[in-house]
């Protein structure tokens, strides 16, 4: 009788550690983004679609920074991020993310961000600027413009000036006798069209309309950057080179210019069950179609760069999905 239950107590911890290792809720809660944004309108899309096919979600609002903290915690299951900041929170690598995350893990790239630094045209004849690394090299005075503080494009800006150059951007430019001020994409278009400031930099798809916007305005040089640079920024925050080809913008004529590459990805529980995920992926990739008609950009989604490099971390089960449909 001794022996039963000693056996049966250890059967019951057996089973109790398996439930704990993988979580198979019955209701998925995802992070979207803000009202009005592509973030929102993609996240009430997918929500449908896993509703209707893989398990019950419901899509609440959220932010890229908030949907990492979140999914690590376990106040939400998954939702949308940049990749970068998923490679500075799972290092612990600074602020935002003081303290490494360790339950919030890569569930899909979904599509493409390029990092842009706008700069008039008669700014950089006048400098005779070559590039970002050539104005940083001189100190050139500045009057430089960024999305606000908290959004994915401050934040990869922040990196690429702290890893790219070891500079802090806000006391770098004033010190160079230049200025920093923080504006949305429509607010800072017309502030380089005005000659209110000199450089306007942000993350954003990659042919963007407020590049277009920006150029029917006034005329600019996208700046590139040198590979060292770039290298030195994918080391830290796990971004890739990006290549704006001529034709995309009336501004890049004849030569490609080499940019910071980011991702909106997808940030998921890592302790959410492996085939549970596995099917998240199956279910989004194979309606990639009819989710493009809320937002175009998901046309992207690629199985071959679905899954970061590493030392980013993603889902095992997301891992098993894309490795699988990448040799389809």
């Amino acid at each position: 009788m001794k022996k039963f239950v000693i056996l049966l107590l250890a059967l019951t911890c057996v089973f109790s550690a398996s439930m704990v290792a993988a979580d198979t809720p019955d209701q998925l809660r995802f992070m979207a983004g803000p009202p009005g944004g592509n973030w929102f309108a993609l996240g009430g899309a997918l929500a449908d679609l896993w509703s209707q096919k893989t398990v019950p979600t419901t899509s609440i609002t959220g932010g890229a920074v908030a949907n990492i903290i979140n999914a690590d915690k376990g106040k939400g299951d998954f939702g949308f991020s940049n990749t970068s900041m998923v490679a500075v929170a799972q290092k612990g690598a600074g602020a935002p993310f003081e303290e490494q995350v360790k339950n919030a893990t890569i569930l899909a790239n979904l599509y493409t961000q390029y990092t842009y630094f706008l700069a008039r045209k008669d700014f950089v004849e006048k400098h005779n600027i070559k590039s970002l690394d050539d104005l940083v090299a001189r100190k050139i005075p500045t009057r430089f413009a960024t999305l606000k503080t908290g959004t994915g494009s401050e934040f990869i800006i922040n990196g690429i000036f702290k890893s790219g150059f070891g500079l802090d951007y806000r006391k770098a430019l004033k010190e160079w006798g230049g200025s920093v001020e923080y504006a949305s994409y429509s607010d800072g278009a017309d502030l380089i069209a005005d000659k209110h400031i000199d450089i306007f930099a942000f993350s954003v798809g990659k042919v963007a309309s407020i590049v277009m916007q920006v150029e029917s305005q006034t005329d600019i040089v996208i700046l590139g950057m040198e590979q060292e640079t770039l290298d030195k920024v994918g080391a830290d925050y796990g971004t890739v080179t990006f290549t704006v080809d001529p034709g995309i913008y009336k501004s890049v004529k004849d030569t490609p210019v080499k940019v910071v590459g980011d991702y909106t990805c997808i940030v998921v529980r890592n302790d959410l069950d492996e085939k549970m995920v596995y099917d998240l992926c199956k279910t989004m990739h194979e309606n990639q179609e009819s989710l493009s008609k809320a937002v175009v950009d998901i046309k992207e989604l690629n199985p071959a760069t679905a899954i970061p490099g590493d030392p980013i971390k993603s889902h095992a089960g997301a891992i098993k999905y894309w490795t699988e449909a990448a040799k389809k």
